[in-house]
């Protein structure tokens, strides 16, 4: 019978705690294949890679976590970005671009949830249709050309350093507390749990199913403007093809990290973990030599095995575990 208890607190905690053993495991991995993995520069550049990500994570997290799906993140990133540094172009101060960047990712996140919440319209049809609008917007509007010569202070947070250390991974932390602490501590964050969790039990409690929803969108939205700005300032341009690599990543490190993809679950800080997870296995096979082609196949893969955890994580607790 001890042993039985035993034997089921080791799965509890496993269920519980895969994305952190699996995250461990990888950095050993890649330790023992390469010594050098071990060194600052080369775990502060995961922390700097992962930054974007990270955001983008958090930003549909906040939609999986209702039960919906957000699949415009990424085009809503680089469609915002390129507005503001149209704007920007034409001689709008970069703060000021900046600002318009956020704001255009509030607008199409404020879309999604009007389309989703008020026509009763599928997130996963509504957000796929949009980002395909976004992304072939910039195309259009680029002409497949990039648009280069950004400006230093635009660039400051993405490239800056203080004391010797970059500016992003504190973004990273910063973000990531702020959204544990609204989804823990704030009655928005029991709401989105609620509603994710069971809507029509949320709606009989009280709970503005619809107006959580919206904010929820918006959110997600101007997340996804600040990435934009974040990714277009790392790279200091726009491309034409610009985020299109975190596209399946950014739900791969929500689901790895307990999102469940069913609603009402899931924890910042394992999207977190998802996300350093995901960027060990991108930066350590690329420092491994591996083909680019092959660490294409490997994200494939992640988000395979994300969708597993998530299926076993369910049928576990469905058990009564």
């Amino acid at each position: 019978m001890k042993q039985q208890m035993t034997a089921r607190r080791a799965v509890d905690f496993a269920m519980d705690n895969v994305v952190w053993i699996l995250l461990i495991a990888a950095i050993g991995i890649m330790g023992i294949f390469r010594p050098s993995f071990y060194s600052a520069g080369i775990l502060t550049n995961i922390l700097i890679q992962g930054t974007v990500l990270g955001l983008l994570a958090i930003s549909i997290s906040m939609i999986i976590v209702l039960g919906d799906i957000n699949l415009s993140t990424v085009g809503t990133a680089g469609f915002s970005a390129l507005i503001g540094i149209q704007f920007m172009k034409l001689g709008l101060p970069v703060f000021l671009a900046i600002l318009v960047i956020i704001a255009v990712g509030g607008l199409v996140g404020l879309v999604n949830g009007l389309i989703i919440t008020k026509l009763r319209a599928n997130s996963l049809i509504t957000t796929l249709a949009v980002n395909i609008v976004l992304q072939g917007a910039v195309l259009a509007l680029t002409k497949g050309a990039s648009i280069t010569n950004l400006p230093d202070s635009y660039k400051f947070v993405s490239q800056g350093r203080i004391g010797g250390f970059p500016l992003l991974p504190v973004v990273l932390v910063v973000f990531f507390a702020i959204f544990h602490v609204i989804w823990t501590r704030t009655s928005f964050g029991r709401a989105l749990f609620a509603v994710g969790g069971n809507p029509r039990a949320a709606y009989v409690a009280g709970i503005g199913v619809d107006r959580i929803k919206l904010w929820a969108y918006v959110i997600s939205g101007l997340l996804s403007g600040v990435a934009g700005w974040l990714l277009s300032g790392y790279m200091g341009a726009m491309t034409a093809s610009f985020g299109t690599t975190y596209e399946m990543q950014v739900i791969a490190a929500a689901v790895i990290g307990g999102v469940s993809l069913t609603g009402g679950k899931g924890s910042m800080i394992g999207v977190l973990a998802g996300t350093l997870l995901l960027t060990v296995i991108q930066v350590g096979l690329a420092i491994l030599g591996i083909q680019s082609t092959l660490i294409t196949l490997a994200g494939g893969l992640m988000i395979a095995v994300a969708v597993l955890i998530d299926a076993l994580r369910n049928l576990y607790y469905a058990r009564g575990h």
